[in-house]
């Protein structure tokens, strides 16, 4: 059984509505809460966002469809969810810091309905990791858009005023370790080791009684392989003998982890045929093994033949395979370790759309983020780019859905082309382009500097809350100074 929220007050609850914020206060969570708040007390926004919460439900045990929400214990109500999912990422929290918001703070628990004494609810830690994952990107959405028409009907002159966007991409991060072929052959072995030793227990069977052993073994090999590839040898005749070296400790290493794949083998057919488990059990042990196979075919064709691995065969991660490696050209971070994400930001601050890029760059995102843009929000009147997004498909498809196109030109120009870009209204706009950069960073400052959320899916619906929680914490921020402005006039007027 779950409901969006409960109706019914509560001997000791503060009705959301009165809760009291604290205008003056400088930290993230007034302006998060004010937003939510905002949000509940407006009723045509209220009904539009519960009635997308409602559609939040855990899938059933056997993963086809959702519970029945008329039957089962009451689980977490929906407007809970959405105000701890809020605040985790608008604050770049941690499931503790947000356990202990949830259970300490007394603004936030009036927001979920808790009252001051009377209540003695508490949050447990797996509680708000699986209710917090709830969400889809298709919900989160949704969600926003209500968020920023909300954010415009306070901002906003005119309902017909037109929206300037402009677009950019940022790389978020995905929470791994530096990759290199030996240490992801590590990895792989190690999970390997591990899960034998896990089936085996469930079996009964002793076969990997020193599973903690033999993975320490392999990493000590994995070390002195490590410190060998660093060691340096000045002199030309030791040059070799240290070259010789190093192969030999790559082979040791090589050697060792393949002797662990095939004892892993031997149990794998041991759990199959003579314990009867099933396949569907065996997948992940299979795909471990996989992930290493690679990597030692990678290591011997790279260390022993000399070959040049090419790039599409690498896996920067066996954990988070999506991880990409991608190189933008910015002073002091040559490399980085996860996947672009293109948005559009309005004027006002709000980011409208955003599109997590897979194995894509600028130029080839442009018209999808155009378009996702433009379904949402037909009101564009504007969109600037940067050269990035250049191509010839991509400025023709602009030039056709907005009054305004901004998108610099690689390259040579034409005539026409150096007149178009030295419009006064291009200039301008092309001027007003670099305010992107403020909203990513007040992405990566709340939350998106590195996604702790595993697997793709996680990865989109990191980015999709992150999108919420920073518009959520922008409305928060224009109602505050609203109510800060009408204060000071009330003021006035009794003085």
């Amino acid at each position: 059984m779950r409901q969006v929220i409960d109706p019914q007050l509560k001997f000791g609850e503060q009705d959301i509505a009165r809760i009291e914020i604290d205008a003056r206060s400088r930290d993230d969570i007034p302006r998060i809460l004010r937003g939510l708040q905002y949000i509940y007390v407006t009723p045509e926004v209220r009904e539009q966002v519960f009635a997308i919460l409602a559609e939040v439900l855990p899938r059933a045990a056997d993963g086809e469809g959702s519970v029945d929400r008329e039957r089962g214990r009451p689980g977490m109500e929906q407007w809970k969810i959405l105000v701890l999912g809020s605040l985790r990422l608008a604050l770049n929290a941690d499931y503790d810091r947000i356990q202990e918001l949830a259970n300490q703070h007394g603004t936030i628990r009036q927001m979920l309905g808790h009252g001051d004494w009377a209540d003695d609810t508490r949050y447990s830690l797996q509680t708000l990791r699986d209710t917090l994952r709830l969400f889809t990107p298709e919900v989160l959405d949704r969600i926003n858009r209500i968020v920023v028409d909300a954010g415009h009907a306070l901002v906003k002159k005119s309902p017909d005023d037109g929206l300037a966007v402009r677009c950019d991409s940022f790389v978020v991060e995905t929470d791994v370790h530096f990759p290199t072929d030996t240490n992801l052959l590590l990895d792989a072995v190690r999970k390997v080791i591990a899960t034998c030793a896990q089936l085996c227990d469930e079996q009964d069977l002793s076969d990997w009684r020193q599973a903690a052993y033999n993975q320490r073994y392999l990493k000590k090999a994995y070390r002195h392989t490590q410190r060998l590839k660093r060691s340096r040898a000045k002199e030309a005749g030791k040059r070799a003998a240290r070259e010789a070296e190093i192969l030999a400790g790559y082979n040791d290493y090589l050697d060792l982890a393949e002797r662990f794949l095939a004892r892993a083998a031997e149990t794998r057919a041991k759990l199959l045929i003579g314990c009867r488990l099933p396949a569907a059990l065996l997948e992940p042990l299979d795909a471990w093994i996989a992930h290493a196979e690679r990597q030692i075919e990678q290591i011997r064709r790279r260390v022993f033949r000399g070959e040049r691995i090419a790039h599409h065969e690498k896996v920067f991660s066996i954990f988070q395979p999506h991880t990409e490696w991608i190189s933008k050209g910015k002073a002091g971070v040559p490399v980085e370790l996860g996947l672009r994400v293109a948005v559009s930001e309005d004027q006002y601050g709000f980011i409208l759309h955003h599109h997590v890029m897979e194995k894509i760059t600028d130029d080839q995102v442009a018209i999808d983020l155009i378009e996702g843009t433009r379904a949402r929000f037909p009101e564009v009147r504007s969109l600037s780019m940067d050269k990035g997004f250049h191509s010839k498909d991509n400025q023709a498809h602009l030039a056709e859905v907005v009054a305004m196109p901004v998108m610099p030109k690689k390259g040579k120009r034409s005539q026409a082309e150096l007149a178009h870009e030295s419009d006064p209204e291009f200039i301008r706009l092309r001027h007003r382009h670099s305010a992107i950069e403020s909203a990513i960073n007040a992405l990566e400052a709340h939350g998106l500097d590195i996604c702790r959320d595993h697997g793709i899916d996680g990865f989109k619906r990191y980015v999709a809350l992150a999108v919420v929680g920073r518009n959520l914490h922008r409305l928060g921020a224009i109602l505050l100074e609203q109510d800060t402005e009408r204060e000071r006039r009330q003021r006035k007027r009794a003085a």
